[in-house]
């Protein structure tokens, strides 16, 4: 197997030979990686199979089931994997990175085999409703050195035990980072999917007594994702967050094009360090917990020159301050401090209905373009607004068209009026429950430095991407998106290419 250190030399020799100047050396370079990575063999066989919850509207498999103790690591980083199985027995655990792969949708990259397992305990509640597991860990993989960024899910089977009935299974979900120049930065929005986790007993940053919308209750990343519990019954996503509902169909059609991209934590925009060596950032799906650092961190990024690209919807929604885990392990707990929005009539509501809250986030709308509204939830078309912007380009689309189902189910409008050169490209309207209509706005503007800002205004803008294996199409209030869609791909990739050219 060729290492990614051996991969930089021989890329790099055949650059010089080819008299490129340093700038395309790297480029070139770092668009192969992603390339070649996708021409390896991918899985037939990495997706869930055989999973039963603990009860019949359970969220969790006490059968087995695990998380990682870090939410993202490096290339030489060890990474520690906790897991229970209840009866004991003996497990299997597969590691597989998730990209497009000749449309397997996986890569198998190491597994673990007849490793033991045992029951870890069910953590009572702590202060907040905290529910903090302090298992023991089970594995650490030292992540080698050809092992490429991205999402990575490790799949946990059972070994087939004298019972008769064979096997169960579940994920484990990180992310592999890097830190190198990039075209596209894919920031994952983990701290979403652990605010929205009900593990083990509806325990979520939304069930405290007190109320669904305050800052009671806080959540730990030392827990397993349940299975995901909001808007659908997907059962394939037990252990794995919002990854495969949400996000994972951008990041297959991305690969699927050779684009060079490379993924992260919301918890490693803490700095805008990364963020500053890529050319764009990603927010993808359901984006909605930030803490205030990741804000500054993406305000400066865009003033650096830094594309910015929010295919996701109520986003930058709530303040999400981190703290460290039991063990001084640092942004592993969260809560809702606060809504974002500044002095905007929402953010004032918000905290006279819910709070007090300690914390009050910026207007969101001056960094996404417009705004988290009320109701936030429903479902539309996607209306084109404006047919001669360059994001049309080659889509046909004319003044009107919709696309069916594309806004849902939460989004964004009433965009800030005093951004200059802001431009609403598509808008409409979405209904709540079916009934309550309320206007959203898909817009764009112009950064400092030739750079742009888009805001797509939909968690379901990744469903129009791709269908990768596996995958299933959300419904929620009463509508849908339709899957694949060759006018959102093509709007996408003029995004995209217009970055590159920054």
């Amino acid at each position: 197997m060729v290492s990614r250190r051996d991969l930089f030399k021989g890329s790099f020799a055949a650059a010089c030979t080819s008299g490129l100047g340093e700038q395309t050396q790297a480029d070139s370079l770092n668009r192969s990686l992603i390339q070649q990575e996708n021409t390896k063999e991918g899985s037939l066989d990495w997706q869930l199979t055989r999973m039963r919850p603990t009860s019949p509207s359970g969220i969790r498999t006490n059968l087995i089931e695990g998380y990682c103790r870090s939410q993202s690591v490096a290339v030489g980083e060890t990474l520690e994997v906790c897991v229970s199985t209840d009866p004991v027995q003996r497990f299997t655990l597969e590691i597989f990175r998730t990209g497009y792969y000749q449309g397997r949708g996986a890569r198998l990259m190491k597994t673990y085999r007849s490793l033991p397992g045992k029951k870890q305990a069910t953590p009572d509640y702590g202060e907040k409703r905290l529910r903090e597991c302090r298992w023991e860990t089970s594995v650490e993989i030292k992540i080698p050195d050809d092992w490429v960024s991205g999402v990575y899910v490790g799949r946990l089977t059972t070994e087939s035990d004298k019972s008769g009935f064979g096997y169960w299974q579940s994920y484990v979900v990180f992310i592999v980072r890097d830190d190198r120049p990039a075209d596209i930065l894919f920031q994952c929005s983990d701290n979403t999917w652990q605010a929205y986790n009900q593990w083990p007993d509806r325990d979520s940053v939304y069930t405290h007594p007190k109320g669904n919308q305050g800052p009671w209750s806080d959540v730990s990343f030392d827990r397993p994702y349940g299975k995901y519990s909001q808007i659908f019954d997907n059962p394939m996503t037990m252990g794995s967050g919002e990854w495969l509902c949400f996000e994972f169909p951008m990041a297959y059609w991305l690969e699927q094009q050779g684009y060079d991209v490379t993924y992260c934590s919301n918890s490693d925009l803490l700095t805008p360090d990364r963020g500053l060596k890529c050319r764009s950032f990603l927010s993808v799906g359901h984006d909605e917990y930030w803490d205030l650092r990741q804000y500054k961190s993406v305000v400066t990024m865009r003033d650096a020159g830094v594309n910015l690209m929010f295919f996701s919807g109520n986003s930058v929604c709530w303040v999400s301050p981190f703290r460290e885990s039991y063990d001084g392990r640092k942004n592993r707990i969260l809560f809702r401090g606060g809504p974002y929005g500044g002095d905007y009539e929402l953010a004032r509501q918000r905290d006279q209905q819910h709070g007090p809250f300690p914390y009050r986030g910026p207007d969101e709308g001056y960094l996404m373009g417009a705004r988290n509204v009320d109701p936030v939830n429903g479902g539309g078309d996607w209306v084109c607004a404006k047919p001669e912007h360059w994001i049309y380009r080659g889509t046909g689309m004319e003044q009107g068209d919709r696309i069916p189902g594309l806004i849902g189910w939460e989004y964004h409008g009433d965009p800030p009026s005093d951004i200059e050169g802001l431009e609403v490209i598509a808008e409409g309207t979405a209904l709540q429950g079916g009934v309550n209509p309320q206007h959203w706005t898909a817009t764009i503007y112009p950064g400092p430095k030739n750079n742009f800002v888009f805001n797509a205004s939909t968690i379901w803008w990744a469903q129009a991407m791709s269908s990768p294996p596996g995958h299933m199409l959300p419904w929620s209030h009463f509508s849908r998106p339709h899957g694949p869609d060759t006018r959102v791909q093509q709007m996408t990739k003029n995004l995209v290419e217009q970055a590159m050219k920054s």
